[in-house]
């Protein structure tokens, strides 16, 4: 009897051009995938950890002058929360030296400031998400097609023979098959991270508005105090 080899190599080797078209398409999108997958993990973590080492300093009640200068020197490699003070104390300062600028002012320019320190810092995080998303919703249909195209050339196989068996259908199907399964292997991860890194964001962006809003606060005595030692 004719054995016919259903090897996951051969299979793949031997599908129409079309269908090894969309599985390559299929692990390029996987590997793509997996890179950012680990490239966002390494990022969120070090923003956690950044975000926890910068408030811990912020609330030990130390100078915030001294706390600014102190960042300062750091330039360019500001992120996260330490970015957003940086920004906020920085306009502070700046609109402080005018004295016909009037308390509130004060604090709605630092605020200012800190909220578009905090869409860049947002903007930096959810780079590549997107990617994921579109990964995820996409990878499955773009292996049914696989898996719809194998199968149509599998029953046209079946037109140009006198007796059908299943030796000759079982590789078209085989086929169709490794389509679709790719397709899933490329969308869960992708599915699962974006979900995953989404919340994260979510969750260091529910945290950078407490900030910026706790620290309003702080200015807002600040320039209070400021004001009535002017007067």
């Amino acid at each position: 009897m004719h054995s016919t080899d259903l090897s996951f190599f051969t299979l793949v080797l031997n599908a129409s051009p079309l269908v090894q078209l969309v599985m390559l398409s299929l692990v390029l999108a996987s590997l793509f995938s997996w890179t950012v997958i680990f490239d966002r993990s390494r990022v969120l973590k070090r923003a956690r950890r950044e975000a926890d080492s910068f408030e811990q300093r912020f609330w030990s009640g130390g100078d915030l002058g001294e706390l600014y200068r102190d960042i300062d020197r750091q330039g360019d490699e500001l992120r996260g929360v330490a970015a957003i003070f940086h920004a906020g104390f920085r306009e502070f300062v700046r609109l402080r030296e005018n004295p016909a600028v009037d308390p509130m002012a004060l604090v709605e320019g630092a605020r200012r400031a800190m909220r578009v320190a905090t869409s860049r810092e947002l903007d930096g995080l959810e780079t590549h998400l997107s990617f994921l998303a579109t990964v995820g919703s996409t990878s499955p249909y773009v292996g049914l097609f696989g898996t719809v195209w194998g199968i149509m050339n599998a029953f046209h196989a079946l037109g140009n023979v006198k007796q059908a068996t299943l030796n000759l259908v079982a590789p078209g199907i085989a086929e169709a098959l490794i389509a679709t399964a790719m397709g899933l292997f490329a969308a869960i991860p992708a599915v699962v991270g974006y979900n995953k890194y989404a919340n994260t964001v979510q969750r260091l962006e529910n945290r950078y508005d407490d900030f910026v809003e706790e620290f309003s606060n702080i200015l807002q005595r600040q320039a209070h105090v400021q004001s009535r030692r002017g007067a």
